[in-house]
């Protein structure tokens, strides 16, 4: 009896694979058969397109798409970036740019087109390139519904990043993370009119990850798709619009999270220490050196005070990576993502293949990870 054929469209095929950068001849070393798949004159198995999903970083789910995915270039996306960063970005980072817009396609096809957020601040706060900080902050934090003394009131770093993270999907902009596996780059954004998505690099310490979202979250509020630069020296010295939206980036984050006056309130007239420092950052969760920033800019502290203590911060930076693979996957995707994909499977909108597509899992795996998920809501 003749199998029955997939109805998957040719050129995505071809498509996914050119995009994942492998020649046909390297293609084929794994997937015999794939020029005939590309033709149209076959078509692999459920198996085989899980293997080439994972092969080439795609959700399977874009082998079944009419069309290709509307995934442009690095060049394309960070278009306000100097060519000189653009020429260095590694592969591992243009993997995740392609799966981060099949998320942000994703988030489209589970909400009919429209983001189920009921406002959305990209859509409803608009700034000058001339801003000042302080203001900016200000409309962002009151938009969140987030009080300084909230924030500070978080038992511990790791629930303030799920707190605004939680805050930012109601304002209409979802953040996912992963292993980035590059020391260069903290995380990186997609602009976009309805769906305005953040990626966060999982392995960067908490703090530092609240830091990146209200860098990027600064990059959406202006419209335009941007990287977050791990380290303060990787940064080139742009000379136009481009380097001045990362220094408002920049500024949003430190002047929102740490408030220059609640900054000089906490210090009370102490020494400057590592240790006072580190107080200071658990007290408002950021990093240690999100606090020397904030002194250094106020000549409280010098240049030479700066940089040891960047060094040191360098030197103690958490490490990340390993895990449960069902945990992993929740901080990857976060509560909000799993939650719409889930729902849309009990209501019948989905098949349980099409929800497997959504969570980046394969089938068998969606029970355990609801299962893990519903506990983690319940908590």
């Amino acid at each position: 009896m003749a199998r029955e054929q997939l109805p998957v469209t040719p050129a995505l095929i071809t498509w996914a694979r050119e995009h994942a950068g492998y020649g046909l001849a390297e293609a084929e070393a794994k997937f015999k058969n794939i020029a005939v798949w590309e033709r149209g004159e076959g078509a692999p198995t459920y198996a085989q397109l899980e293997e080439m999903a994972d092969t080439f970083k795609v959700p399977v789910a874009v082998f079944f798409f009419p069309v290709k995915p509307d995934v442009p270039r690095p060049e394309e996306t960070f278009r306000t970036l100097p060519e000189v960063v653009l020429t260095t970005l590694e592969p591992r980072i243009k993997l995740l740019l392609r799966k981060a817009k099949v998320l942000q396609l994703n988030l489209s096809e589970l909400n009919g087109g429209r983001n189920p957020a009921p406002r959305l601040i990209t859509r409803d706060l608009r700034f000058p390139i001339n801003v000042a900080s302080e203001r900016m902050a200000a409309a962002v934090r009151d938009y969140l519904g987030v009080t300084l003394d909230e924030q500070t009131a978080w038992p511990s770093t790791e629930i303030a990043l799920e707190r605004w993270r939680a805050a930012f999907a109601r304002a209409g902009v979802f953040v996912f993370k992963d292993q980035f596996r590059s020391e260069r780059f903290a995380g990186f954004c997609l602009t976009d009119d309805e769906f305005p998505i953040i990626y966060v690099n999982n392995t960067a310490a908490k703090a530092r990850q609240i830091f990146t979202l209200f860098h990027e979250l600064a990059h959406l509020l202006f419209h335009t798709s941007g990287v977050d630069f791990r380290r303060e020296e990787e940064v080139p010295p742009w000379r136009n619009d481009a380097a001045r939206i990362e220094m408002l980036c920049n500024r949003l984050a430190g002047t929102l999270l740490v408030p220059d006056d609640a900054l000089i309130v906490q210090l009370g007239g102490r020494d400057i220490t590592f240790d006072v420092a580190h107080e200071l950052a658990r007290h408002f969760h950021v990093s240690t050196l999100v606090i020397y920033r904030k002194l250094l800019d106020r000549r409280l502290i010098d240049t030479a005070a700066y940089r040891a203590a960047h060094a040191r911060a360098e030197a103690e930076r958490e490490g990340g990576g390993g895990g449960n693979f069902y945990n992993n996957q929740m901080a990857y995707l976060g509560r909000a993502y799993i939650e719409m994909a889930l729902k849309a499977y009990h209501q019948h909108r989905i098949d349980e293949t099409q929800l497997a597509d959504y969570l980046l899992v394969k089938p068998r795996n969606i029970g355990p990870l609801e299962e893990r998920f519903l506990k983690a809501a319940a908590a």
